[in-house]
C-alpha cells in the first residue's frame, strides 16, 4: 500500500510541475507580446498614423503680420481679408492685368507663409454689372488649359451668384489656378497646387 501511495503522490508532483510551468510559459509569452518587445501592440502602425497626421496638420493662423492697407483704399481692397489660414497679405497694389475688360477697379494681392516658394497671387476686380464680370471670367475659365482639379456653383445664402473652376497649370501640374465669380466681382488666384487649393477654399468672399 505504502509503495502504491508514494507512487500516486510521485505522479501527482509530475503533473502539478507540469501545469505551473506551462501557466509561466503562457504568462512569459503574454508578457513579451504586450510588454516588452510589444510586436502585438503593432507600434509601426501607430507610430506610421502619428507621423501621417502630423504631415497632414496645417498651421491656421499665420506667423507674419499682414502689411497694412493704403489709407485710400476702396471698399473693395478693405474687403480682401488681412489672412486666410496661415497666410497673410503682404502686398496690395493696383493691377492692369484684365484691364482690357474694363473694371471699375482692379488689385494684385500676395498672401505669404513666410516661405515664398509658398505664397499666392490673388487679382481681383470688380464691374458695375454682373454681365461684363461673368464675361471676363468665361474668358479667363476657357484659358485655362491644365487638368480640373474643382469646378461648381458659387452661393451665397443658397442663392447661385457665379462659378468657380480650379485647374493645374498645362505646363507645371504642382502649380494650380482657382478662379471663381461672386456677382460683379471675378477672382483669381495662382500658386503651388497645395497652396492654392487650401488658399481658395477658406476665402470669406
Amino acid at each position: 500500500m505504502s509503495n502504491t501511495r508514494s507512487s500516486s503522490q510521485h505522479g501527482h508532483g509530475k503533473l502539478i510541475a507540469v501545469i505551473i510551468a506551462a501557466a509561466l510559459v503562457i504568462i512569459l509569452a503574454l508578457l513579451s507580446a504586450f510588454v516588452w518587445p510589444g510586436w502585438a501592440l503593432n507600434k509601426n502602425t501607430a507610430g506610421t498614423q502619428t507621423s501621417e497626421t502630423q504631415q497632414t496638420a496645417q498651421p491656421t493662423t499665420p506667423s507674419i503680420k499682414a502689411t497694412a492697407l493704403p489709407d485710400n483704399a476702396t471698399e473693395l481692397l478693405k474687403a480682401m481679408p488681412d489672412s486666410v489660414l496661415n497666410y497673410a497679405r503682404t502686398k496690395a497694389d493696383a493691377s492692369t492685368t484684365w484691364n482690357s475688360a474694363s473694371p471699375l477697379e482692379e488689385y494684385a494681392l500676395t498672401y505669404s507663409t513666410g516661405k515664398k516658394d509658398a505664397d499666392v497671387t490673388l487679382v481681383v476686380a470688380q464691374w458695375t454689372t454682373s454681365d461684363p464680370a461673368k464675361t471676363q471670367y468665361d474668358a479667363l475659365a476657357k484659358g485655362l488649359t491644365g487638368k480640373s482639379v474643382a469646378s461648381g456653383a458659387v452661393k451665397v445664402q443658397g442663392d447661385t451668384t457665379g462659378d468657380y473652376v480650379v485647374k493645374t497649370n498645362a505646363d507645371d501640374a504642382k502649380k494650380a489656378t482657382a478662379l471663381w465669380r461672386n456677382d460683379t466681382v471675378v477672382f483669381q488666384v495662382t500658386g503651388a497646387k497645395d497652396a492654392v487649393q487650401r488658399f481658395y477654399q477658406k476665402f470669406p468672399l
